[in-house]
């Protein structure tokens, strides 16, 4: 239960850069014993904020309260020394030294040449069963060696083992590279923390989350506090108009098209990891596939452009045996494909936007050996604004656009080749609520074309807005069939769920 002091409160911030406003007039009350969501599109404003109390920046304008006292976090240490912690999705991990030492890195004797390497053993492996994380990290690993998943949780156990216990906790997007044991654990952490009295900001864009653990719910939109609300009395229409301004129609069902020939077919492919799968997609039909983590699901697109080998089985498309012997094969025979990790698989990250969109159609803008740069910015400008992919200029640094914006850059490259099939894996994982629903009017667009799209996706609701018929995967082979008309949560967790697994396992990541 809440106390009614607010442990950290937010009087008239601003913050500007180059004469950019990130943050305007905004005041928020975070309460001991609660659990604050904090929502908004990308660029709303979050993560300056998460800064501000982080004292990694100085706000502009207003101030910062603490138990009732106006505080200023000059730098990060001052804040922690307050105990105001913010947990943040990349944290900093020291690689060659262990997961214990940096855990306790803060803790340790600047001067001290000698420490009991034993002892913080000790204290690491007790604090990983303390809090719900025993058997996910061995304390003696060297940071260089951890996962995303792990360095977030040894930047977990540094808060909670800091020598001033945290006030408030502010977690960024935690759950972002979590498994679904991981994100169980985290939830009972935060739940405990909650109760023990520590305020605890929340951010993240999964609507499940919020509703799941949060009291409060407050939304930012333009650098600007939109309103605070009781999670208990809101829902997620409601918080979506709040995020964008407006209701959200875009994320209704895609109304059925007309399809045409068949373009891609399976016969009884298999691979290492799949075993006898045979699919049809036709012009302008969306099929999704569904299905737990390690079905096979990404293991089959990426057999289809000729990313992996299959043993046996064929591939046609447009009526025609297809060889890909890898994606280059595939991209010349018509197919474009999205890959789940765009930032390392699909994008160049310190290239610019227009680098990143032109390059799968060069070959279309050389002549003699040369690129023609004004048809190359013709093109590029034509799906900057054909997709809304909001950047400054198309020679913005792809690194530094919204998840949102860079999945956009991603399908602009494919669609300047107009590919007879495009395959999505995880079209709109890590993108805000707004952007989702541009990125699914983009997909309704390019099955209005005629083009086939087979769409991989662990979001149920997004399966049903966008399938016209559903494929089920378990275990790397297809479980079933589901039709649009049959199509319910339900139906696709009975076939994507082994028989052998207990009830309590049936929301594993497929409605994450």
């Amino acid at each position: 239960m809440s106390s009614s002091a607010p442990a950290l409160a937010v009087e008239g911030i601003g913050k500007r850069f180059s004469g950019v406003t990130a943050l305007d007039d905004v005041s928020l009350e975070i309460r001991s014993g609660e659990v604050l969501a904090l929502m908004g599109e990308n660029g709303a404003g979050k993560s300056t904020l998460l800064r501000v109390l982080s004292g990694d920046q100085g706000p502009d304008d207003g101030r910062l309260l603490l138990d009732g006292t106006e505080v200023t976090f000059d730098t990060p240490r001052a804040a922690m020394a307050a105990g105001v912690r913010v947990i943040y999705q990349e944290p900093e991990i020291i690689p060659h030294v262990s997961v214990a030492e940096n855990v306790f890195v803060g803790e340790l004797p600047a001067k001290a040449r000698v420490f009991n390497r034993r002892t913080l053993l000790k204290a690491t492996q007790d604090a990983l069963a303390e809090y719900g994380f025993e058997g996910v990290l061995n304390p003696a690993t060297l940071g260089v060696a951890l996962s995303a998943a792990q360095r977030q949780i040894v930047e977990i156990l540094r808060v909670l083992t800091a020598a001033t216990p945290p006030k408030v906790i502010a977690f960024d997007e935690p759950t972002s590279s979590l498994s679904e044991h991981e994100v169980e654990a985290l939830f009972r952490l935060i739940g405990r923390l909650r109760d023990s009295g520590v305020a605890v900001v929340y951010v993240s864009h999964r609507m499940k989350e919020i509703f799941q653990l949060a009291d409060r719910v407050a939304v930012l939109r333009d650098g600007k506090l939109v309103g605070v609300q009781q999670v208990a009395e809101t829902d997620e229409p409601g918080l979506v108009r709040m995020m964008i301004g407006r209701d959200l129609s875009a994320l209704e069902r895609r109304v059925t098209q007309e399809t045409g020939n068949v373009v891609l077919k399976l016969d009884d492919v298999t691979t290492d990891d799949v075993t006898g799968i045979s699919l049809e997609v036709r012009a302008g039909e969306v099929v999704c596939l569904a299905g737990l983590v390690g079905a096979g699901r990404s293991e089959l697109a990426r057999a289809i452009v000729g990313d992996l080998p299959i043993r046996s089985g064929t591939v046609e498309l447009d009526g025609k045996r297809l060889r890909a012997h890898n994606p280059g094969d595939a991209v010349k025979a018509g197919i474009g494909f999205a890959p789940e990790e765009r930032k390392t698989d699909a994008l160049l990250m310190q290239r610019s936007v227009r680098d990143n969109i032109s390059i799968s159609v060069l070959d279309r803008l050389r002549r003699f050996r040369v690129v023609k740069r004004a048809k190359e910015r013709a093109l590029v400008e034509e799906y900057i604004s054909e997709l809304r992919v909001r950047t400054p200029s198309m020679e913005q640094e792809v690194r530094k656009l919204s998840g949102g914006n860079q999945q956009k850059a991603v399908l602009a490259r494919w669609l300047a080749r107009r590919p007879k099939l495009l395959i999505l894996d995880e079209p709109t994982r890590g993108v805000d609520v707004g952007a989702k629903a541009e990125i699914y009017r983009i997909i309704d667009g390019l099955a209005g074309e005629g083009i086939a799209l087979l769409v991989i996706s662990s979001d149920l609701p997004e399966v049903l807005t966008l399938a016209d018929r559903i494929l089920v995967m378990r275990a790397g082979r297809l479980a079933g069939e589901i039709s649009r008309e049959e199509a319910t949560e339900e139906a696709v967790l009975t076939l994507a769920i082994p028989e052998t697994e207990p009830a309590v396992e049936e929301q594993q990541e497929i409605g994450a």
